[in-house]
């Protein structure tokens, strides 16, 4: 049995309230909470949105068109094109905001901090180049929307780090483990990056730059990895081709 738990079809929007008369647009990854509450990257709307089991839709972080890379509380913060999210049992939600090539971490104050990436750029110079929707994780090195446009201060890298000193480029899907550890699919670089509770980052499959499929042992190889799930021990990442899986977590 289907059904829509909010949302109309075909309808645009931003709006807050129960079921059909709640708006998104272009909404992303989801993910629940062990309260039964779901969280959309609502994608275009550059906002993250939670939903109660009842169906009443609030904006939890982020403001509707308003693209930023700004650490905040609740409206206060801003995103840049997130997509995927994941929450842990302390009732975090973690974000990748892609186009900003960070991590984002959200507490249930509705707190907003950057766990690990750096991003010092609004964004935009790049929403302006195509009417709001760019979109560069078909990009080998994230530099797509800075050429068409002249130039964006974003942030993309590979490096591994604590915090700000690590980079990442345009990240998609985030989860996490029982451990608290958050895993993210590194899209254009073509890996799967390890995030600690300390924000350590560290690159546990694929090599930058290097395209393939199956990661077949670490450090593997991977073809534009975008979604990332964690069941039990085992890693499993969605490709364009297909669905690969890692054994035992690294």
């Amino acid at each position: 049995m289907v059904t829509t738990l909010a949302g109309t079809a075909d309808v645009r929007g931003s709006t807050d309230g129960t079921g059909a008369a709640a708006l998104f647009d272009s909404p992303s990854g989801v993910a629940t909470d062990s309260a039964g509450n779901v969280y959309v990257a609502d994608r275009d709307n550059n906002t993250i949105r939670k939903i109660t089991s009842a169906g009443v839709v609030t904006t939890l972080a982020g403001t509707a068109n308003v693209t930023g890379s700004a650490d905040g509380t609740g409206a206060a913060a801003s995103f840049n094109y997130p997509n995927g999210v994941a929450t842990d049992s302390a009732g975090n939600v973690y974000v990748a905001d892609t186009h900003n090539h960070t991590i984002r971490k959200i507490t249930s104050a509705e707190v907003v901090t950057t766990l690990a990436g750096t991003s010092s750029a609004d964004g935009t110079a790049c929403e302006a180049a195509d009417g709001g929707t760019a979109d560069v994780s078909g990009s080998d090195d994230g530099t797509a929307c800075e050429a068409a446009d002249g130039g964006t201060a974003d942030v993309s890298g590979s490096a591994d780090g604590t915090g700000t000193a690590a980079s990442f480029n345009n990240p998609h899907g985030v989860a996490t483990d029982s451990a608290g550890n958050v895993y993210v699919a590194d899209t254009n670089n073509m890996t799967i990056r390890k995030i600690t509770s300390a924000g350590v980052v560290t690159t546990v499959v694929g090599g930058a730059g290097k395209i393939g499929f199956a990661p077949g042992g670490l450090p593997g190889v991977l073809s534009s990895p975008y979604g990332v799930a964690v069941i039990g021990t085992s890693l499993y990442i969605t490709m364009p081709h297909g669905v690969a899986v890692v054994e035992n977590l690294p």
